[in-house]
Protein backbone atom coordinates (compact mmCIF):
# COMPACT_ATOMS: atom_id res chain seq x y z
CA UNK A 1 0.00 0.00 0.00
CA UNK A 2 1.35 3.27 -0.81
CA UNK A 3 2.25 6.29 1.25
CA UNK A 4 -0.61 9.00 2.03
CA UNK A 5 0.69 11.84 0.63
CA UNK A 6 -0.63 14.39 3.30
CA UNK A 7 0.08 13.53 7.02
CA UNK A 8 -1.77 15.05 9.79
CA UNK A 9 0.48 16.45 12.13
CA UNK A 10 -2.27 18.66 14.71
CA UNK A 11 -5.78 18.97 15.51
CA UNK A 12 -7.45 21.44 17.80
CA UNK A 13 -11.56 21.67 18.23
CA UNK A 14 -14.46 19.36 17.55
CA UNK A 15 -17.32 21.98 15.63
CA UNK A 16 -14.35 24.46 14.87
CA UNK A 17 -11.67 22.87 13.81
CA UNK A 18 -7.92 23.89 13.00
CA UNK A 19 -5.28 21.20 11.87
CA UNK A 20 -2.41 21.41 10.16
CA UNK A 21 -1.32 18.91 7.31
CA UNK A 22 2.39 18.22 6.46
CA UNK A 23 2.73 16.97 2.25
CA UNK A 24 5.09 14.07 2.91
CA UNK A 25 6.56 14.93 -0.73
CA UNK A 26 7.52 18.79 -0.19
CA UNK A 27 7.21 19.21 3.35
CA UNK A 28 5.40 22.00 3.08
CA UNK A 29 2.36 22.49 6.12
CA UNK A 30 -0.87 23.54 5.63
CA UNK A 31 -3.12 25.12 8.32
CA UNK A 32 -6.98 23.61 7.71
CA UNK A 33 -9.73 25.60 9.48
CA UNK A 34 -13.08 23.87 9.27
CA UNK A 35 -16.54 25.02 11.28
CA UNK A 36 -19.77 23.23 10.32
CA UNK A 37 -20.32 22.17 6.33
CA UNK A 38 -17.57 25.17 6.03
CA UNK A 39 -13.55 24.86 5.58
CA UNK A 40 -10.37 26.82 3.92
CA UNK A 41 -6.67 25.13 3.42
CA UNK A 42 -3.82 27.07 3.25
CA UNK A 43 0.03 27.27 3.48
CA UNK A 44 1.54 27.63 6.78
CA UNK A 45 3.46 30.96 7.15
CA UNK A 46 6.13 31.67 9.68
CA UNK A 47 6.57 35.64 10.90
CA UNK A 48 8.35 36.44 8.00
CA UNK A 49 5.82 35.47 5.83
CA UNK A 50 7.81 32.34 4.37
CA UNK A 51 5.83 28.90 4.05
CA UNK A 52 6.96 26.50 6.87
CA UNK A 53 8.54 23.34 5.74
CA UNK A 54 9.08 20.35 7.33
CA UNK A 55 12.38 18.18 6.75
CA UNK A 56 11.92 14.35 5.87
CA UNK A 57 11.89 12.52 8.84
CA UNK A 58 13.08 15.81 10.71
CA UNK A 59 11.58 19.14 12.43
CA UNK A 60 10.96 22.56 10.90
CA UNK A 61 12.78 24.12 8.53
CA UNK A 62 12.09 27.56 6.44
CA UNK A 63 12.61 28.01 2.90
Amino acid sequence: MEKDRFQKVYSQGILNTVEIWVDTETGVNYMFCGSGNAGGLTPLLDRAGKPVVTAVGGGPEHS
